[in-house]
Order: structure tokens, then C-alpha cells, then sequence
């Protein structure tokens, strides 16, 4: 495009967004008592609206100028409080721009600035969105201005139009089956992913880990390894803390382990892109990603993201209006599922509306401006999370109407990116997946009216809370533990044990979805189902024998590995040998083989606890309060999936399942040795990369006899 016409076609942009601002000043001052554009003796209208459009003018400088500078200075601030503070920050601008007019004719009360100005800003976002929709050239540099990349495409190795990029993107949460009914029918709830799943794309399964959530399965997916990572928190007895795969430094150090396992960088190494994720992926470019939260850089600050995103103001604005409209969703929907007296249910008050609103706007809007932004500066390899639906799901359920009206918002985000990726320099290939699927049910505590953590405690001899030991289970529970330790029947009404017998250690109970761990902290290493009975006769059997719980995993100094089901069913997994009914066959094949590879983790706890899964329903029982659960095996958690460009070759062989997100890491490496880019070889070596005869450079050979163990 010519210089003068791009000048000439900014200029108007300019001028047409300041007529609608000062048309928007006019109206406001009419409708609003305490905002004036006139002098308290009245003035003509064209005096009026000449003060409409200095108002709107200043304060359209003001945006420019001053507010980048206000958002740098509040990165320190709570993404959370920075949200919220954007409403008083532009109605500061607006006062100060108001108190620029000659004359004093701009006046408006610091309650009424504050709707103005947002007003303001959504109706100038909306203008300049149009107009850059009518554009092409101006659409592209909106979509710039959207992630913050106000410079321009980045220097970087030269790319040409056969030269692909590869955009992952991950939707947390969204298993195969909910994603396939939601691009079916005439109108589906998802239409880009239609789009792409009936012309160009293919969708498949995979199968997770035992450990079905984000933390195994995305530091698989981005670094090659989760080995050791039984859980989504889990404890660990030499440094007596515990892993909680989401925080900092938990992240962090996981990401570490990953790397000193593999010996590479991992799958964004060479000029990628991380967005959102728990994990790097070895990404030189990295926004909201928890494993590099606590470092402090230009680029990878933890809310560096936030910054280049919140520095336009019409995108704060509008991203505000979003939260505080999204929080008041959430309130309405909760009243609605109480009043329609929904089962099951759990409790969405406290900071979970905030929570939710931030997961399903902030984190939404910041993820995608920063991947519009990699696509248009051609960045090689992009990953990034998208986690509206899980969090939803977690508290609503997995097919509720509320979940599946996240998704028609996050099929919204993905159509945004789609659209930009048409005005990259380079072509793309788009790549969705999901980490895991979630699986319906009442929590354990709703059921059965005990916490895993009472049961256990009760298991044990241990007191249990009134609430707990009026229960059935818990009732239940604390005779047999007491006959088991030869003692009489508790007389009705009697208190339960305050005291534990002599030798007995304090279990430590942890959740990850319907996963429950039980460690004993004052045992050196893994205890064994021997040690165990001796200690606490009566607690393998109250939990193998309560109808809540599928499986337990235990290690027999006699038999290695056992799991332990209900009327003393064993799976000895060493040597396959099973007594009475299989534990693990309501979870489907591959389950013995998960099992067996979790129980050889360091860090495995010295009971690991599945809940009992409903083989027609898919039902589970979560150990933490959610009705859609994952983190364990049983129902649809375990079926995530992988959509990917029909060009590709695919990912396993016809009538095979990817089993486990290292798998998924290796398929992933060979679609980007596909490309033929400039982070791999050219030529035949390119050809063995595609038959996998040998991994990128910088990624060791898999060792096959490593493989066979770990599966």
C-alpha cells in the first residue's frame, strides 16, 4: 500500500473514532444530571458540541499517553484488583481530560465519570473494531495493537510462505466425546470447530496417564516427561512438602526435573511461544506461564502479559465490563441451580464468581491478544491454554448449560485467532487439543457424607468429626476398625476414640479430582501393605470394601504392586495374577498399565485411592468439592483429544490409541519436523523425521526398554 494512502486511511480511522466519541460525550451529557458540557449560563449547540469534541479529544490523548504508563506502575498490583481498578482509572482520565476544556464546560461527578468514560471506551473500541473489520492493512495493525506488539513484526529468521508455523491450542478440560457432540448438527455449539472438523481437520482420541489433569499431562506434552508426577498435588516425604503442580515454585521445579530428565528444552524451544500454560516449553516468548512466575525480566515478568494487553485502554475497558458482567452471571446462574434445587450441587460463593470471571475473561482475552500477536510476528511454534471451560465445569458440570456457554465463547476466541492467522506473514497450521477430559458426579462428601480424609481416619482408629461419625459410612467405618482392633462395640451415642493406638502415625490425605492420596509422613519411604496392616489392621479393608472407592494401589514387600478392590480382590500388577473379581476392570484396557507405571513413581504416596466409577454412566466420586472432576481414571476424564490439519501425518496407526501425553509430546515433535522449518533438518533427513526414524536435534533417542517400564 502506498505511504500516503495508509497516512490517509490512519487519519480518517482518527477522525471517524473522535466523531463517535463526541457524539457519545453529547448524548451522555443529556441523559447523565451530574455530567455538563456547558457553562452554567447555557451555551448554543454548536458551542456544545465544539466542547464534545475537545472533551474527546483530550481524553483520547489522555488514553494514549498517559495510561500505558499507569498500567506499567500498577504490574505490581493483583491481576484480580487491576481488573476492577480500571473502571476509576478512566474515569480519572476523563475528569482531568474534562478539567483541560477552556472555560470550565466540562464538569461531571466522580461517580457519573466513571460511567462515562467506559462508555466512552466501548463506543471508540467499537468504532476503530469496525473499521479495521472494512480494512485489511488497518485490521492488521488492530490485531497488533490487541497484543500489545506495537513495534511491528520482530527481527527473526527468515520465513517464507512454505515455511508453516504451528499454533497448539490447548482447551482445557474439554473431553472427545463433549467436543464431537458439540460440532454436530445443522446449528453446532461450536461453529469454527465444525468448520475445521468437517473440511481440513480430523479428531481422534488419546488416553491420559493415571494422573488425568494439567500438570502431568501439559508437562508431558511441552518438556517429554511427567514421570514421577503421581498427581495433581501430592506429598513428599524427604523434604516434608507438598507439590501443587500449579503454584510457582512447584512448577518451576517440576519444569526443572523434566529437563534433567530429557536432556532438551522441550517442544518451544527453537522460536516458540508459551501462553497461559503451567509450564515453558522452553519458549524464549512466554505470558501468564506459571513455571517462570517468580522471574523478573522485560519479557517474562509474571504479568508482563497482563501489560501488554491492559495498556490500550478501549481493551481494558471492555475486558472490565466483560469481568463485572461475567461475575454477575455467575451469581444469577448459582441462585438458578438452588432454586431449581439441581443435584449434584456444591457451594460457588466466596471468591469463586471473581475467580470464574477472571479464568473466563481475563485469562481469555490476555491468552488470545498474545497469540494474535505471535501469529503476526511469524513465530515459529505457539502453545497456549485456554482454561474457561475447566474451571466452569469443575463447579457446574461438565454438560450444564452454563459449561457448554463457555464453550460457545471460547469457539468465539478461537475463530478471532483463526482470522488473524490470515494476516500472518507466514501460513499456520492449527493444532486443538485438550489435557484431559472432566467426569461427572456427586463429590464423595455429598454421597456419602464423609470426607476420604474421615475415612481414612476412621480406618485407623483415629476420632472422626460428629458430622462424619453420624453417617453411615462413618459409622460403618469406625465398628470395623474396631473389631479389627479387637475392641468392643461403641455403645449408641458414645463419642468416638480420641487417641490412636500405640505405633500408629497420622495419615496425611490429599485430593487431585476422584485421585486420593494417604501418606504417612513418620514413615521413612513408600510403607508396605504389611507394615500397614500391622500398624492400622483395619484401613486397607474399610477403604478396598466402601462402595465410593474402585481401587486402592498399595506395594506388598511379598508381591510388589497390588490393587486391592472390594471383597478382597487383588491385581498383583507384576505378575498379572488376579484374585476374585478384577478392581480394574470397570476402568477400561490400559488401566493395569497406568497403574503399574504410577507405582513405580519416587514420589508415589503410600496408598493411592481411585474413586468407584459407574461403568454405564461414567460417574465418579470426587475427593475435592466438584461435581466435574478429573485427576484420576473413570469416565470421560481419561478421553481427551487431538484435532489436527488433515495434511499431517497421523498420530498413531489406524485402530491405535495414544496412551499417556509423552506419547502426545513425540507426535507433536514430528508434526513440527513436518513443517520443514528452520529449527529442523531439510532434505532426507527431514524424510527419516517424518517416518520417526530418529527425533529432532536436541532430543535424545527414547530408550525402548525406559519405554516398556514406564508404560
Amino acid at each position: 500500500m502506498p505511504r500516503w494512502k495508509a497516512l490517509s486511511g490512519a487519519l480518517f480511522r482518527v477522525l471517524a473514532v473522535w466523531l463517535v466519541s463526541s457524539l457519545t460525550l453529547l448524548v451522555l451529557a443529556a441523559l447523565l444530571p451530574d455530567f455538563r458540557l456547558q457553562s452554567p449560563g447555557g451555551d448554543s449547540l454548536t458551542r456544545t458540541a465544539v466542547t464534545a469534541a475537545l472533551g474527546a479529544g483530550a481524553f483520547g490523548l489522555l488514553s494514549a499517553l498517559v495510561w500505558p504508563v499507569l498500567v506499567r506502575a500498577l504490574l505490581l498490583v493483583p491481576a484480580l484488583v487491576l481488573g476492577l481498578l480500571v473502571f476509576f482509572l478512566n474515569g480519572s482520565l476523563l475528569l482531568l481530560a474534562l478539567d483541560l476544556i477552556p472555560e470550565g464546560r466540562g464538569q461531571a461527578a466522580p461517580e457519573t465519570a466513571v460511567i462515562v468514560a467506559a462508555v466512552m471506551s466501548a463506543a471508540s473500541s467499537a468504532t476503530s473494531a469496525f473499521l479495521a473489520v472494512r480494512n485489511d492493512e488497518a485490521y492488521h495493525r488492530r490485531l497488533v495493537r490487541l497484543a500489545g506488539r506495537r513495534r511491528g513484526r520482530r527481527a527473526g529468521p527468515a520465513r517464507g510462505p512454505a515455511t508453516p508455523g504451528t499454533v497448539f491450542l490447548q482447551l482445557d478440560g474439554v473431553g472427545h466425546d463433549l467436543l464431537r457432540e458439540a460440532v454436530r448438527g445443522e446449528q453446532p455449539l461450536m461453529p469454527t470447530v465444525a468448520r475445521w472438523a468437517g473440511a481440513g481437520h480430523r479428531l481422534t482420541p488419546w488416553r491420559t496417564d493415571w494422573s488425568s489433569q494439567t500438570g502431568a499431562s501439559q508437562l508431558a506434552i511441552l518438556h517429554g516427561s511427567n514421570e514421577d508426577v503421581p498427581a495433581f498435588r501430592w506429598y513428599e516425604k524427604e523434604t516434608r512438602t507438598v507439590v501443587v503442580s500449579n503454584r510457582p515454585s512447584s512448577a518451576a521445579a517440576l519444569q526443572r526435573r523434566a529437563v534433567e530428565r530429557t536432556g532438551d528444552g522441550g517442544l518451544l524451544a527453537y522460536d516458540g511461544a508459551s501462553r497461559g500454560n503451567l509450564f515453558s516449553g522452553g519458549a524464549d516468548q512466554v505470558a501468564l506461564v506459571m513455571s517462570v512466575a517468580a522471574r523478573r525480566g522485560k519479557y517474562n515478568r509474571s504479568r508482563a502479559g497482563y501489560f501488554a494487553y491492559f495498556s490500550d485502554p478501549a481493551n481494558a475497558t471492555r475486558t472490565a465490563v466483560s469481568f463485572v458482567a461475567e461475575v454477575v452471571r455467575e451469581l444469577v446462574q448459582s441462585l438458578r441451580t438452588r432454586f431449581r434445587r439441581e443435584l449434584p450441587r456444591v457451594a460457588r460463593g466466596g471468591l469463586y464468581p471473581v475467580i470464574r470471571a477472571f479464568a473466563t475473561v481475563v485469562e481469555r482475552d490476555v491468552v488470545v491478544a498474545a497469540v494474535i500477536g505471535d501469529l503476526l510476528a511469524g513465530r515459529t511454534a505457539i502453545y497456549a491454554d485456554l482454561v474457561a471451560y475447566d474451571e466452569v465445569a469443575h463447579h457446574s458440570g461438565p454438560a450444564h448449560r452454563d459449561a457448554l456457554q463457555v464453550l460457545r465463547g471460547l469457539d468465539r476466541a478461537l475463530a478471532l485467532i483463526a482470522r488473524a492467522a490470515r494476516h500472518a506473514p507466514r501460513p499456520y497450521r492449527i493444532v486443538l487439543l485438550s489435557d484431559h477430559g472432566q467426569s461427572h458426579g456427586p463429590t464423595f462428601l455429598e454421597r456419602y457424607g464423609l470426607s476420604l480424609g474421615d475415612l481414612v481416619r476412621a480406618g485407623c482408629g483415629l476420632p472422626v468429626p460428629r458430622r462424619a461419625g453420624r453417617t453411615p459410612s462413618g459409622a460403618e467405618a469406625r465398628e470395623a476398625a474396631r473389631a479389627a482392633l479387637h475392641r468392643p462395640e461403641e455403645a449408641a451415642g458414645q463419642r468416638p476414640e480420641r487417641t490412636a493406638g500405640p505405633g500408629s502415625s497420622q495419615p496425611l490425605v490429599l485430593a487431585s479430582g476422584n485421585l486420593g492420596l494417604v501418606s504417612f509422613p513418620d514413615v521413612p519411604g513408600r510403607i508396605t501393605r504389611e507394615e500397614l496392616d500391622h500398624r492400622h489392621p483395619a484401613l486397607l479393608s474399610t477403604l478396598a470394601n466402601h462402595p465410593g472407592i474402585g481401587f486402592l494401589l498399595v506395594r506388598s514387600a511379598l508381591h510388589g504392586p497390588v490393587v486391592l478392590g472390594p471383597a478382597g480382590a487383588e491385581h498383583h500388577l507384576d505378575t498379572g495374577r488376579v484374585i476374585g473379581a478384577d478392581p480394574l476392570a470397570p476402568f477400561g484396557d490400559g488401566a493395569a498399565d497406568a497403574v503399574r507405571r504410577t507405582d513405580r513413581f519416587p514420589h508415589a504416596a503410600d496408598v493411592m485411592v481411585n474413586s468407584a466409577c459407574d461403568p454405564t454412566t461414567g460417574a465418579v466420586h470426587a475427593f475435592e468439592e466438584q461435581i466435574g472432576s478429573h485427576g484420576g481414571l473413570g469416565g470421560a476424564q481419561s478421553r481427551p483429544f487431538l484435532l489436527w490439519p488433515a495434511e499431517l501425518t497421523p498420530p498413531a496407526p489406524d485402530g491405535e490409541t495414544l496412551t499417556g501425553a509423552e506419547q502426545v509430546h513425540r507426535v507433536l515433535r514430528r508434526w513440527l519436523g513436518e513443517a520443514e522449518g528452520p529449527q529442523l533438518p531439510l532434505g532426507p533427513a527431514a524424510d527419516e523425521l517424518r517416518r520417526g526414524v530418529r527425533p529432532p536435534e536436541g532430543f535424545p533417542p527414547p530408550d525402548p526398554a525406559a519405554q516398556d517400564k514406564s508404560r
